[in-house]
């Protein structure tokens, strides 16, 4: 593979983490409130984290300052009730600060998206006034918290779950191996669901607030991601792991109905996530194609380069439009999985498709670990599959597409 006049073109790198102005054709819709969120969040990607994305993706380090800055400022408990030093903030803000955050680091993104979706706001939502006063008041600015469901033979068919809980008089004893928890090597409390009566399957699983320093709590090593590289995530095993009774998170048997409902909201994150990746990807090649020249003028000019930027454009506002109506539907309380699924199918499509399209447009700088855009190929890969895979967001979609159609006839 030939890659030639490279070298002259390193001087741009550092052009390219400059911020690019691309007017977003519905910032105008967005309230005073959700205006000041993503202009915060934005101003927070460009000086705080593009800096050292780079570097957090080379050394696979958590970005632990970062995210204690964020909890500081308030996002770590965007969807929390103020009650509980949270924001009190609505889903729509939520995906809002998500994108920008990952517009500058994916890996910062999602960690500040799992925490809100997966913990803190499940608990602000089913959490006893104790449980609040325990796991979201001093979880709202530097702590963070993990959710645990997956499982080795049990990832997308949540109900075969083999984690199990028997009670023991005003305790839990869990016993059973998770994996894929993200931030366990740095939270401090994990919701693990488990099954409490087998015989009744989905309806037999439950959830339990543990926290992380129980006995019999052990975390695994953590993974090395191709993306995403600076959140941790491992397996971790729950050996005779006794839990109080006071930790059951909603009802005995309720727990799929839990994770199912608070799914729909962490979809609502994930694709955002992506959102931000695909934002960044654009920049990145309108950036690059209006300083690299060829038959001596900028490539932007080529009607090649423009035909790709145009199909990166539509994707981008169509995806972002569909997963700002999926957090209005979800704050509306419908029932909104079609919506979260559409979303994420969507934007996590179009993060792939426009960070493909940037590294064709850079050619063989594309492929230079100098440039970010190697980087967006990569983070963006995963949107397709952890919060639910596309295959079966596709299978919610039809399944709900035809109840709605047999309601009617």
């Amino acid at each position: 593979m030939a890659i030639s006049n490279t070298r002259p073109l390193v001087g741009i790198i550092k052009q390219l983490q400059q911020p690019i102005l691309i007017k977003r054709f519905f910032n105008h819709r967005l309230s005073l409130e959700h205006k000041l969120i993503q202009s915060t969040c934005r101003n927070f990607a460009e000086k705080e984290l593009k800096p050292v994305a780079n570097h957090l993706d080379k050394t696979a380090v958590f970005p632990k300052q970062k995210i204690q800055q964020l909890g500081k400022m308030g996002y770590l408990a965007m969807g929390t009730h103020p009650d509980y030093d949270g924001m009190g903030l609505d889903s729509l803000a939520i995906a809002i600060a998500v994108e920008e955050l990952s517009r500058g680091c994916a890996s910062t993104g999602v960690i500040v998206s799992i925490h809100n979706c997966l913990f803190a706001n499940l608990i602000n939502k089913r959490g006893t006034t104790e449980q609040k006063l325990k796991y979201l008041k001093p979880f709202a600015k530097t702590t963070l918290g993990c959710f645990a469901l997956s499982e080795p033979n049990a990832g997308t068919n949540v109900a075969d779950l083999a984690t199990t809980a028997r009670q023991d008089g005003d305790y839990w004893i869990i016993n059973g191996s998770k994996s894929w928890v993200s931030s366990a090597h740095e939270g401090e409390a994990i919701i693990v669901f488990a099954n409490t009566d087998k015989s009744l399957n989905h309806k037999g699983i439950t959830a339990f607030i543990v926290d992380r320093n129980t006995p019999g709590v052990i975390l695994g090593l953590k993974e090395n991601l191709m993306g995403i590289r600076a959140l941790t995530s491992c397996n971790v095993t729950f050996e005779v792991v006794r839990v109080h009774k006071e930790n059951v998170l909603g009802d005995i048997g309720e727990g799929f109905k839990i994770a199912m409902k608070q799914l729909d909201q962490a979809r609502i994150g994930i694709a955002a996530q992506a959102l931000g990746i695909a934002q960044a990807a654009l920049e990145c090649a309108v950036h690059y194609s209006l300083h690299k020249t060829a038959f001596e003028k900028p490539i932007a000019h080529l009607s090649s380069v423009q035909n790709r930027l145009s199909e990166m454009a539509i994707s981008l506002d169509a995806a972002r439009l569909l997963v700002w109506r999926a957090a209005l539907e979800y704050d509306a309380g419908a029932r909104s999985s079609k919506y979260t699924s559409m979303g994420k199918v969507s934007a996590s499509r179009c993060a792939n498709f426009v960070a493909d399209n940037c590294i064709q447009i850079m050619g063989g700088m594309g492929l230079a670990t100098e440039f970010p855009a190697e980087r967006h190929y990569r983070d963006a890969r995963v949107t397709k599959i952890y919060g639910g895979v596309t295959d079966i967001q596709k299978t919610v979609i039809a399944q709900e597409l035809i109840k709605e159609y047999q309601k009617k006839s």
